[in-house]
């Protein structure tokens, strides 16, 4: 079987203030490093294999931190993995989005990535993922609205389970073309 272990990056800045990250490029804050250190040390008591993560900066920091426990050498880093991109909505928060373009603000073309972009580039990701390790743990260090539409899409059931919190573990497995999700958005790691 080949089982992924989809991680959260760390807390940001912009998670505090709730403002939409998607593409833009925001570090860990401190509480997001010392999170990543929490997961690494849990993850360090489990065998994976591989690690893959978005370059994004925030993604990017917490694989470097949780990689060093893990005795793997190397991060693959992969674009597809990135979170979905906000368009005009990236840097603000609920408030200004509704001052700006009022509270129908969803269903307006704001250049969000769609969901079928996300899934175009997602989903081929993590079939070539899977066929460069087959029957392997892999690790994959992504961003919550990502990693939720992949699961979701993976394993139907998963379609309707609350947003990921930060450093979150959710493990999916597979054997053939079933997907089963064993563990959900766990942040044991945090006490």
């Amino acid at each position: 079987m080949t089982k992924f272990g989809f991680i959260r990056h760390g807390s940001t800045a912009w998670n505090k203030e709730r403002r939409a990250q998607g593409s833009s490029d925001i570090p860990l804050d401190q509480d997001g490093i010392n999170e990543a250190r929490m997961l690494a040390d849990r993850l360090s008591g489990e065998e994976w294999d591989a690690i893959y993560a978005s370059p994004l900066l925030r993604a990017r920091q917490t694989a470097e931190i949780i990689v060093g426990s893990l005795g793997i050498e190397e991060i693959h880093f992969d674009p597809r993995l990135r979170e979905i991109g906000g368009g005009q909505i990236e840097g603000t928060i609920e408030e200004e989005r509704i001052a700006k373009w009022g509270s129908g603000w969803r269903e307006l073309d704001l250049g969000v990535e769609k969901h079928e972009e996300v899934l175009e580039r997602g989903l081929p990701a993590i079939k070539d993922i899977t066929e460069a390790h087959p029957g392997k743990n892999i690790l994959i260090v992504s961003h919550g609205a990502f990693i939720r539409k992949i699961v979701s899409e993976l394993v139907p059931a998963m379609k309707n389970e609350p947003p990921l919190n930060n450093t979150s573990v959710t493990l999916v497995g597979h054997t053939g073309e079933v997907w089963e999700c064993g563990l959900y958005n766990c942040t044991k790691h945090l006490g």
